[in-house]
């Protein structure tokens, strides 16, 4: 019993030591209590001409989404050229990119829209950290009446360089944008406001954000 009540304290005091880091509680409840995305499988999209495999996902980014995101794919089984499907405000920033870096690897397609059991898409928002998400895809759908917004990222925590911390957040963002085939004028185009400012079709085709508009829905 005494064995037993001592390994059990030292498991509580690693607990505890993990869970005192910046972020920790955050990552524990979005992993084991409740994600603050919510995901759907939709069998059959009819997007550009011909039917997809979609997974549609929605809501905050959070400080877990990225492996959640990972599950929620390997669940939904799709193959190269399927659809993950987007309508966030955005949320945290490394988790982000870590999600489009995954739909880059499994060469999926993005788009932002929701869709009905049917498979019929809605035009949706993605805004913020949202656009990292969705500039992974291999093809990048423009639904009509869909709307992409950025604006300024910052990191910075107390006592760090303001100056220095959203230089160091552009060059983040600019490396991240030009492996996903994106142009520099994006980050430009962030930095001009802490405000979300909505992208034009056009302006977003310009810069290769959308590579291909879709008349839909």
């Amino acid at each position: 019993m005494t064995i037993f009540v001592l390994l059990l304290s030292g498991v509580a005091i690693r607990a505890y030591r993990d869970l005192s880091q910046p972020g920790a509680w955050d990552v524990w409840r979005e992993t084991y209590v409740a994600a603050t995305m919510t995901s759907s499988v939709i069998p059959d999209v009819v997007i550009d001409g011909s039917k997809r495999r979609a997974l549609a996902i929605s809501g905050s980014i959070g400080s877990a989404s990225a492996s959640w995101f990972r599950d929620r794919l390997d669940d939904a089984r799709l193959s190269p050229d399927d659809v993950v499907l987007l309508s966030s405000p955005g949320g945290a920033l490394d988790q982000a990119a870590i999600m489009g870096e995954v739909i880059r690897t499994r060469r999926l397609a993005t788009a932002v829209a929701t869709s009905d059991a049917s498979g019929e898409l809605r035009a949706a928002s993605c805004a913020s950290a949202c656009v990292l998400v969705y500039a992974g895809g291999q093809t990048r759908y423009g639904i009509a009446g869909s709307r992409l917004g950025v604006h300024r990222f910052t990191t910075s925590r107390p006592g760090d360089d303001p100056v220095a911390d959203t230089q160091r957040s552009q060059g983040i963002l600019l490396g991240y944008m030009r492996k996903m085939g994106v142009s520099s004028r994006i980050v430009e185009a962030m930095s001009q406001t802490s405000d979300i400012r909505w992208l034009g079709t056009r302006e977003a085709l310009s810069m290769n954000l959308i590579t291909a508009p879709v008349d839909q829905p």
